[in-house]
């Protein structure tokens, strides 16, 4: 038996074991293998991780499980292992395009069982890609006289929402070609210099610069998002090798100067860093300089099509007001909530606020019944979201028996430099008013519409959100946790 055969049986083990948990050192056992071999011979061989292969194989069957009559969304996710009923919608949606309440048998996709086909492809092919497959604004590409200045601002918002869809995956693909030491060796360090640097980097600053003479010719007319200024400074700033990142600093500095350190292992893992997925929310070991250029790549984005897409997104509601808050340090005090039992927990919710209203000498300025979400400092791939219902109070407040409590401090301090708890008493603010239901819809939303908009009013404003290590949200209830939350407040760095 070859190693053929070996990858052919861990394949079957896992289409036999989909609803099932599925470890990698079970699956590896099918090839005698250890998990770390087995990852990287699949990965080396099936192109995908073994993770990728499991995600997407759950994903394909949970779309035809729900083609099927009486099966609900809440019974799917459970039996293909996600723990909530939001994470799944999520990865459904980034993986099918549409949220598992829409699924059609047109509008699906299928990844079927992979078979091993072995061939050979060569070299620079893939790297030279790169350069083509980012969305590049293409500000010249129109045959349109003498165009108003609405109109060209709308073109660049609608390539910024095309190239936020986009880039993403090359940036992935970048990162992935700097890790791949079979193309690094000596012999193609100029031809990967080219790419890099004369090819990506230098495009991207050429990008930048067409951007900002089209945005100045454009601002006197009032259609212009001035956070998109902010966001190309630094962009600009990034892509001249000064990176902001002090871990990084010396060594991007240095490869500037001396492209030959790429051949250095150690050196491409920090230009590298690690893939972050679609939506870049995936958690990665090491942050490096190609993430942070992902993520200012984004910020310009999200400064020119966030305010468009903001204004559409209310429906039956309107975002009444919009603040930033830095607050003193302060606790919130609360119990946890527990997935699908909120109608049988309200005795319970409503002696933990009985009991906070005798803790009212306490109070701090957010003095309303809150549910506040968090994931522990943990990216949302890796850490559930858990739910606190509860309410902040001023530092130091005494903790009834049986309560939980988090610490909450305004600045990054040495008590505050681990990711998770305490988290930083910073935040958006932003209080809705209309339709309640409208407001807690999830169609068409990430979550649902309250946090949908006060995040991308956030990005649309170039403000950053710490995620994820303080990483939190919470739903306001103004009116008392008896009524629909009207509020929300949302982690940032101010």
């Amino acid at each position: 038996m070859d190693w053929v055969q070996y990858l052919s049986n861990a394949i079957a083990y896992i289409e036999e074991h989909l609803t099932e948990e599925l470890r990698v050192e079970d699956i590896a056992g099918q090839s005698y293998a250890s998990g770390s071999h087995f990852q990287l011979v699949f990965h080396l061989v099936m192109g995908i991780s073994v993770g990728e292969y499991i995600r997407n194989r759950r994903l394909s069957l949970a779309a035809q499980d729900l083609l099927a009559p009486g099966n609900r969304i809440s019974d799917v996710s459970s039996r293909y292992r996600y723990v909530t009923q939001e994470s799944f919608s999520k990865a459904f949606t980034r993986f099918h395009g549409v949220p598992p309440s829409k699924v059609r048998q047109t509008n699906i996709r299928f990844f079927y069982p992979l078979t091993i086909n072995v061939t050979v492809k060569g070299g620079f092919q893939m790297s030279n890609r790169f350069i083509d497959e980012f969305c590049w604004s293409g500000l010249a590409d129109s045959n349109e006289e003498d165009p108003s200045p609405t109109k060209i601002y709308q073109r660049l918002v609608n390539w910024a929402a095309n190239a936020r869809r986009q880039n993403p995956d090359v940036f992935d693909a970048l990162t992935e070609w700097l890790l791949d030491d079979s193309e690094w060796t000596e012999d193609k360090l100029a031809e990967n210099e080219q790419v890099l640097m004369q090819g990506v980097f230098a495009r991207f600053r050429d990008q930048n610069s067409q951007l900002r003479a089209h945005l100045m010719e454009l601002a006197p007319s009032g259609v212009v998002n001035d956070a998109v200024f902010q966001a190309l400074d630094r962009f600009d700033d990034e892509l001249s090798g000064k990176a902001s990142d002090a871990r990084l600093r010396e060594t991007v500095a240095s490869v500037f100067d001396d492209f030959s350190l790429m051949q250095k292992r150690r050196v491409r893992e920090l230009v590298a860093g690690g893939k972050t997925g679609s939506f870049c929310t995936d958690s990665v070991e090491l942050y490096g300089y190609i993430n942070y250029l992902k993520d200012l790549d984004a910020t310009v984005q999200w400064a020119l099509f966030m305010p468009d897409k903001v204004e559409n997104q209310q429906k039956g509601f309107r975002l009444d007001s919009f603040e930033y808050k830095k607050l003193p340090k302060m606790r919130f005090i609360g119990l946890e909530a527990f997935e699908g039992d909120e109608p049988n927990n309200r005795e319970a919710v409503t002696s933990l606020f009985s009991c906070l209203d005798g803790l009212s000498t306490y109070q701090s300025e957010i003095a309303f019944d809150i549910f506040l979400v968090h994931h522990f400092g943990l990216g949302v791939d890796v850490g559930q979201g858990h739910g606190f219902w509860g309410r902040f109070m001023k530092a130091d407040t005494p903790v009834p028996e049986g309560l939980v409590f988090f610490d909450f401090v305004p600045e990054h301090t040495a008590e505050a430099a681990e990711a998770g708890p305490p988290f930083l008493s910073q935040f958006a603010y932003a209080v809705f008013n209309g339709d309640a239901k409208a407001m807690h819809s999830t169609e068409g939303y990430d979550a649902n519409a309250m946090y949908d908009i006060t995040r991308n009013t956030m990005l649309g404003q170039g403000v950053v959100i710490p995620y994820p290590d303080k990483y939190w949200t919470a739903e306001v209830f103004i009116d008392g946790h008896e009524n629909p939350s009207t509020a929300y407040m949302f982690s940032a760095e101010l």
